[in-house]
Order: structure tokens, then C-alpha cells, then sequence
């Protein structure tokens, strides 16, 4: 089974210093046909403008990824970590028993967009964690890196949840394909660009649901960026 999510069908806040586009309910945007997928909860595409951000607030018992694809994002959180999230990093906050946080757009002169992502753990009232990995491009050209998985295979994050995510960058003859386990479900994030997907063209901010599949075929990109979730169902 393949479903396509349409970049437009998704819920979108417009609070004037952020642009935020949901791909399943969040916040105000409530649509009981997207409340998830598999353990994946929390999809946001968030463009934040020159001074903007998210003051100290608080989360728990979530595995929250943030990728960020322009700009620079400043995090700083109630463990004393203190740091800039730039394009190409991948920054993994377990919130566990609870952690408090604020994010804010630090590049000088521009937009800084990111996509937050939470994951259901494994198990409830962790102790808060916080990890942060660099991912060049030219290990993400023309495949699918691994970049959060639960036991850090290959230099990846660990990511507390049975869950893994993948990266990768894809212009014209590049391809790449990934085997698929049917008892799992796999969703596929278009991030920019435009990318054929099992045989379906996905444009920025599309998504492709799967469920009871074997496999998954990426190719005949244009500028696209793509991300691949691998996840309990």
C-alpha cells in the first residue's frame, strides 16, 4: 500500500515569524485521518524568520530530530547544552522524564528552516538525553545515509524508539533503493526538489505512506532533498 500526502493537504500556522506546515495534528491543526504514522507523530516544515523563535517551553517522553536544511537555529535546553544547528546537521533531544528547551532563527540575515520531527520511545521516563551529528552532503549525494537509528549503526544518531531515519540527495541518472520490512511501515518526506518515488512524482513537501511494502525506489530526482523513516507500525 502507497498513499500520497499532497505538500497542500497539509495543516498550516501562520504566526507572522513562523511559517509552519503539519503533516499530522498538531497544535491547533486537528484532522483525525493524520494523527500519525507508525511511531511518527510530529512532522513540522518550519520557516522561521530573523528573530524569531520558540522561548523556553517544556517536553517528555519524546524522541524529537531536528533537521535543518537553511539558516542557523540556536537550541538551548534545561541540561546546560548549548548550540547552533546548521545545514547538514541532525540534532537528536530525548525529552524522557522532561526537558525544557527554546529554539531561535540565529542567522543574521536570513530564514532559518528546519523540520521537527517526534517519535513515540520505546519506554516512558527516560533520562533526558541530547545528541548532535554532521552530515556532509557528499555522504547523502546519490544515496540514502543513515543518519538516526536505536543502535547508532554507522555513525548515526541513537534515537530511543523503534525507529531509523535516512538522508539523502538526488539530481538527474541518481538512484537508490532501500528493502523494506511488510510488517513495518516506511514514510517519505520530500524536503525540496522534486522526486520519483516507487513511481509516483513527489514534489517539496509531498509525502509518500507505506505500509506492506518490500521495497523503495528513489529516482529521476531534480534538486530534491528526501527524507526516509523506517517505523514500528
Amino acid at each position: 500500500m502507497l498513499q500520497i500526502r499532497k505538500a497542500e493537504d497539509r495543516g498550516h500556522a501562520d504566526h507572522g515569524w513562523l511559517q509552519s506546515h503539519h503533516s499530522f495534528s498538531f497544535a491547533d491543526y486537528h484532522d483525525p485521518a493524520h494523527m500519525g504514522w507508525g511511531k511518527l507523530r510530529v512532522l513540522n516544515d518550519d520557516l522561521i524568520a530573523v528573530g524569531g523563535g520558540f522561548g523556553m517551553h517544556g517536553h517528555r517522553d519524546m524522541e524529537i530530530v531536528t533537521y535543518v536544511t537553511a539558516g542557523l537555529l540556536g537550541h538551548r535546553d534545561s541540561l546546560g547544552n548549548g548550540t547552533d544547528i546548521a545545514p547538514g546537521d541532525v540534532q537528536r533531544m530525548s525529552a524522557g522524564r522532561g526537558v525544557r528547551h527554546s529554539e531561535f532563527n540565529h542567522a543574521p540575515d536570513q530564514a532559518t528552516h528546519l523540520l521537527q520531527i517526534w517519535i513515540e520511545p520505546r519506554r516512558e521516563g527516560i533520562e533526558p538525553g541530547y545528541e548532535q551529528r554532521h552530515f556532509p552532503a557528499s555522504e547523502k549525494r546519490g544515496r540514502l545515509r543513515l543518519t538516526a537509528s536505536p543502535d547508532g549503526a554507522a555513525g548515526s544518531l541513537t534515537i530511543h524508539a523503534d525507529a531509523a531515519i535516512h538522508a539523502g540527495l538526488f539530481d538527474g541518472a541518481e538512484s537508490a533503493r532501500l528493502a523494506l520490512d511488510p510488517t513495518r511501515k516506511a514514510y517519505v518526506h520530500v524536503v525540496r526538489g522534486r522526486l520519483v518515488v516507487n513511481g509516483h512524482l513527489l514534489q517539496a513537501g509531498d509525502a509518500a505512506l507505506l505500509a506492506a511494502e518490500e521495497h523503495l525506489a528513489l529516482g529521476e530526482g531534480d534538486a530534491a532533498e528526501v527524507l526516509v523513516f523506517d517505523l514500528a507500525p
